[in-house]
């Protein structure tokens, strides 16, 4: 999981650099796109019998409400604070925990409902609700965070069958077609080897957290790896302020401590 945040850091980064050049669509065709074409020359050099599955379904339902998620997401970075999309979007473990607990009848402890519980507290202190106006930005990734938790969901009822590889060449397969028609009205090329750079680190990122994410799903149940992904939030503080001026505030300081402490007693009762 710990890829997982680096990885999706990145991404945060790349599609930060790409948001006052492109249309949201048209970010998430070039993370699939270019995606497709490192998982492609993968499946070609280890053969395509890699991309069998017994759930295509639930790989076009799962990448359905991935795509929608990623538009909120990638949205959501063009607007408003980096740490505040991270911070929003960490109330998909809530979500997870539920869906989850129900359809997957994975058993959430009650040492992982107080982490859960302390992670969403630091969400709440981060954001404060009710306090100023609330933007577009805003409801995109809330938006976005109770799809990831859909899309969490269905990947570890597909992970413990489905290999990593698998799970990404339906990812890319379904996805960029779905991208480059929503895409095709705004189109605009990238002008320089800089914009190039990050299509490129978008999709790689995209791709290098997914397989992360799906090792661990694989290696754990989704309520006690998800809220490791908390330590984004304060690490997208320091980068927000060093790379964009965003100025970090003592709230952001609090609700990161209250995550980091949530992490810590998840790891502990995973243990």
């Amino acid at each position: 999981m710990f890829g997982t945040v680096g990885s999706f850091t990145l991404m945060a980064i790349a599609g930060r650099e790409l948001a006052s050049h492109f249309d949201t669509f048209q970010i998430l065709f070039w993370r699939s796109a270019s995606g497709a074409i490192i998982v492609i020359s993968i499946i070609s050099i280890y053969r395509w019998r890699n991309i069998q599955t017994q759930f295509l379904a639930r790989h076009f339902l799962r990448n359905i409400c991935h795509f929608a998620s990623q538009y909120g997401w990638f949205y959501a970075i063009g607007f408003i604070p980096l740490a505040k999309v991270f911070a929003i979007e960490f109330t998909t473990p809530v979500w997870l925990a539920l869906i989850a607990g129900i359809f997957l009848n994975e058993k959430v402890t009650l040492k992982r409902w107080l982490a859960i519980g302390l992670g969403f507290m630091g969400v709440l202190v981060v954001t404060r609700p009710g306090i100023g106006e609330t933007n577009y930005g805003d409801i995109a990734v809330l938006g976005a965070a109770v799809g990831y938790a859909i899309v969490y969901a269905i990947t570890k009822s597909v992970a413990d069958k489905d290999k990593p590889l698998t799970i990404l060449f339906y990812m890319v397969l379904i996805q960029t077609p779905i991208s480059l028609i929503f895409a095709f009205e705004n189109w605009v090329w990238p002008s320089d080897s800089i914009s190039w750079f990050w299509v490129a680190m978008v999709g790689a990122s995209a791709l290098s957290g997914h397989y992360c994410m799906t090792r661990s799903f694989q290696l754990a149940d989704a309520s006690a790896v998800v809220p490791i992904d908390f330590i984004r939030l304060p690490i997208i503080a320091i980068i927000g302020y060093l790379a964009y001026s965003e100025t970090i505030e003592i709230w952001v300081a609090v609700g990161a401590i209250l995550i980091i402490i949530a992490n810590y007693i998840n790891i502990r009762e995973s243990s």
